[in-house]
């Protein structure tokens, strides 16, 4: 992407985030691609980097395991092995040996789900291979801690057998004179020490002519001596001399195994390449967990379609001292090509600017953006920015000529794949002729087919969006009582300076500002009062709304819960039916599980009695007094459900039950312990104890 001017990428913020991208390098390789981000304007390379970046991210939010533990910076022995002759020590070996270990730790991690499944992860490994044999040199001359293995050699296997005999000896000997000396009192306190690597007897200075051997120091006071015995002189020498050939059958084995793994630098060093490759997308995606970042959609066509958009570095602050950031929602496309925000200084006019240049910088570098995922990034191949107010990084107040100079640069080299920021467009010269310069050159922009976005306190501006297609009005909205800037912009209608309210607000005397008035036209007051009206008006439509909207949620919540209890109460009544109905099923299977097992007992009485006529008795009890009982529950059932027996004294006029033949009639006359009830036209005398006094049974519906 072409920037204008150079320092755009500081004026933006761009190097801070770069800065921030540092920090979570650990190789040196992605450290250097770090310092070195590029944006980009190829769609296939941009979508590719944030795809990668995206899976990370989800590998890391789901604490799955990818194997980057080991930080290698290896330039230094990669570049040696190249070099005919080189010989790399254990120490560089073990780490080319970590480079290979790692290398096949990421190539069995790629399993077929997982390729399918991380796809641009896995393109990092593509067009290359592992190499078991680069492992298997290393593994075959060196151990785990990184010392020449014994066997790497018939040559070394051999050596290192005479030097553990030839130290063997050594020691018994020594052992043998220390015991010696000690007897006859030469000993110091130390005893033996080791220099110029021989082993030696620490004696008193003074007794140091009494022992043949070689003086090799003494200490600081000059009352220790340090002698090689005599006796142990030639196995010294013999030690020293092993150690020698050691060192160089080491050397040898080391450079004929540096010169096998030259074979494979190029492939070494591809290894190399993919470590650092998924070290610096580990970083992206780590710097994108902090920020709250996401992938967003790419779109081919000149677009920007911001969600919930966040400035990343005032999301990080504000977090990190826990306070609130204000998401902003901004669509520019070929219907609504500019936008010019309007408002209170300090009301976040710049900050909404800078964001949505900062973001597009971001996505076409790729690196995830602070956004709601759905939101869309048009390609753009030119990014230009005029800032000249105090917010930038790199203040230097700008002249209104250097101004004007650099809005030529953009009316003559915009197009329709250029996006441009402009802070406060036609400042630093006379209000009327450089609002009438900034209508022109929004003029010729339009014209341009550029996108773009523009701040400015100019009511002709403001004017000249509301008529003019392609350029839309934008608001920062702010609370006249308390004088706080709410940081929202509201696209759709210009905004006030609230030049006077805030003069109000602060306490300027009354007469200054209705001076201040009087100088002004009375058009462009009246202007800018509506404006303050028309923004108060339309923040109270938003609060309704907002209000009407959650009545209607718990509206919507109220009949969801009545409805949920009228489906509990009709399921409980469809339970209590089928209760009943079993309850019914279950009296009767009763019922006849008792006749079965009462006429089994009658067959048998039938078989074993003789006088039948008994047993014929006994199934007419049976089967009529059981008709009966069916009958006098019948009644009893009709009668329930017409009359309620409430007891009580029997009196003249009341409703009475006959217990015997269970009817209903009416109290005519009492006679002593009998009383005279009318059923229909019958009078008939009955017992007081026989009668129960009923009342009728209103129905339900009469009830609710």
């Amino acid at each position: 992407m072409k920037v204008f001017p150079e320092s755009a990428l500081v004026q933006l913020e761009f190097e801070k985030v770069k800065s921030l991208l540092l920090t979570h390098c650990r190789m040196e390789y992605a450290r250097e691609k770090a310092f070195q981000l590029r944006i980009h304007t190829k769609k296939e390379f941009i979508q590719q980097e944030l795809q990668q970046s995206h899976e990370m991210k989800l590998l890391m939010e789901q604490n799955q395991y990818f194997p980057t533990d080991d930080i290698l910076n290896l330039a230094k022995e990669l570049k040696l092995l190249s070099i005919p002759g080189a010989v790399l020590n254990e120490e560089q070996l073990i780490s080319i040996r970590k480079l290979a270990e790692n290398t096949k730790s990421i190539f069995h991690w790629f399993d077929t789900e997982r390729r399918t499944a991380y796809p641009a992860l896995t393109q990092v490994v593509e067009g290359t291979y592992y190499e078991k044999v680069i492992l298997e040199l290393v593994n075959d001359v060196l151990d785990e801690t990184g010392v020449v293995k014994d066997d790497a050699s018939e040559a070394l296997s051999s050596i290192r057998m005479n030097l553990y005999r030839k130290r063997n000896e050594l020691r018994r000997e020594f052992e043998k004179v220390l015991k010696k000396l000690q007897r006859q009192g030469y000993v110091a306190d130390i005893e033996e020490s080791f220099l110029n690597g021989r082993r030696v007897v620490a004696l008193f200075a003074e007794q140091k002519r009494q022992v043949k051997g070689i003086l090799h120091g003494e200490s600081e006071s000059r009352r220790t001596a340090f002698v090689e015995p005599e006796e142990t002189i030639e196995l010294n020498n013999e030690i020293f001399s092993l150690e020698n050939e050691e060192r160089r059958e080491v050397y040898r084995i080391l450079r004929d195994l540096t010169a096998s793994l030259s074979v494979y630098t190029s492939l070494l060093s591809g290894y190399h390449s993919i470590l650092g490759e998924y070290d610096f997308i580990r970083a992206k995606a780590k710097l994108g967990i902090e920020m709250g970042a996401n992938y967003p959609m790419l779109s081919d066509n000149a677009v920007v379609d911001l969600k919930d958009a966040y400035h990343p570095l005032l999301k990080l602050y504000n977090q990190k001292n826990n306070k609130p950031t204000i998401p902003t929602q901004i669509t520019l496309n070929e219907k609504n090509r500019i936008l010019v925000i309007s408002g209170p200084n300090a009301g976040g006019k710049t900050v909404t600017l800078k964001t949505v240049g900062l973001l597009q910088m971001m996505v076409q570098s790729g690196l995830l953006v602070p956004v709601h995922p759905e939101s869309s990034f048009g390609l753009f191949k030119q990014l230009m920015i005029h800032i000249g107010d105090t917010q930038s990084l790199e203040y230097d107040l700008s002249t209104y000529s250097s101004h004007l100079l650099n809005m030529k640069y953009f009316m003559e080299n915009a197009n329709g794949k250029t996006l441009f920021f402009i802070d406060e467009l036609g400042s630093g010269s006379d209000p009327n002729l450089g609002g009438a310069f900034a209508e022109v050159i929004l003029q010729e922009l339009v014209k341009k087919h550029a996108l773009g976005i523009v701040t400015t306190h100019y009511l002709n501006l403001k004017v000249m969006a509301n008529h003019t297609p392609g350029v839309i009005n934008g608001a920062m909205s702010f609370d006249e009582v308390s004088l706080m800037p709410l940081y929202k912009l509201v696209v759709g209608k210009p905004g006030s300076s609230y030049t006077f309210a805030i003069a109000e607000r602060i306490g300027l005397e009354k007469k200054l500002i209705e001076r201040a008035r009087q100088l002004v036209d009375e058009d462009h007051f009246r202007l800018d009062k509506l404006l303050n009206t028309a923004e108060n008006d339309l923040r109270h439509i938003e609060k309704k709304e907002k209000d009407l909207n959650k009545l209607l949620r718990e509206n919507s919540q109220l009949k969801k819960e009545m409805q949920q209890a009228l489906d509990k109460e009709k399921h409980q009544q469809q339970v209590e039916l089928l209760k009943h109905q079993n309850k019914v099923t279950e009296e009767r299977l009763a019922y006849l599980k008792d006749m079965d097992r009462k006429l089994k007992a009658i067959v048998q009485e039938w078989k074993r009695n003789d006088n039948k006529q008994e047993v014929m008795k006994q199934i007419n009890a049976l089967l009529f007094n059981q008709h009966q009982k069916q009958v006098a529950e019948k009644k009893d059932k009709k009668l329930n459900d017409k009359f309620e027996e409430v007891g009580g004294d029997i009196k003249v006029g009341v409703k009475v039950k006959m217990t015997k033949n269970r009817q209903v009639g009416v109290v005519k006359e009492i006679k002593g312990r009998n009383a005279v009830v009318q059923l229909g036209a019958i009078p008939i005398t009955v017992s007081l104890t026989d009668l129960i006094v009923v009342v009728d049974k209103v129905p339900e519906a009469e009830e609710k």
